[in-house]
């Protein structure tokens, strides 16, 4: 036991990993569907 790893942080830097994943995936969606819910909006808008 004296020589043990430490796993404390280890919980934490996998969360801070699947968040990372997460943002990543959702900034692609956001760039590649944009432009498209942009025109959504703004023809609901028109319509208005």
């Amino acid at each position: 036991m004296l020589f043990a790893p430490k796993e404390k942080g280890q919980g934490l830097v996998e969360y801070a990993l699947i968040l990372v994943l997460v943002a990543i995936v959702v900034i692609v969606i956001l760039a590649v569907m944009g432009p498209a819910i942009g025109n959504i909006f703004s023809s609901i808008v028109n319509a208005l």
